[in-house]
């Protein structure tokens, strides 16, 4: 479970020795982040990016990582499995040109432009 990494590396970017520590600066109980390690819980955006930023992770892969984990339907897990599986081999900059790309792509002018070209 990727929580466990934000969390743990969150712990050891602020050289805290407890997780009530963490925490207090999520502003959560200290039961809380035993159930975000659990899985019983997962981390918001919000806190993944929180947690992210201040342990030199790219929130982008925060995000794509917890989003994994929150799957619950089994073909939506095999699919993020996949995704992760690619970053993980690829690194998070190929995924970040991809959906650049694809995006642009579904860009109106972008579409437009394309037309023109062909």
């Amino acid at each position: 479970m990727y929580a466990n990494t934000l969390l743990d590396a969150y712990k050891q970017a602020k050289k805290y020795i407890q997780d009530k520590q963490i925490a207090h600066d999520l502003g959560v109980g200290a039961s809380r982040i035993s159930e975000f390690r659990s899985g019983k819980r997962y981390l918001s955006d919000t806190q993944a990016i929180f947690l992210a930023e201040a342990s030199n992770i790219k929130p982008e892969e925060a995000l794509i990582f917890i989003a994994a984990d929150r799957a619950k339907d089994f073909k939506a897990q095999r699919i993020w499995q996949d995704i992760t599986a690619k970053l993980r081999s690829q690194g998070i900059k190929g995924l970040a040109l991809g959906m650049t790309g694809i995006l642009a792509l579904n860009h109106p002018q972008v579409k437009y432009a394309l037309c023109t070209l062909c």
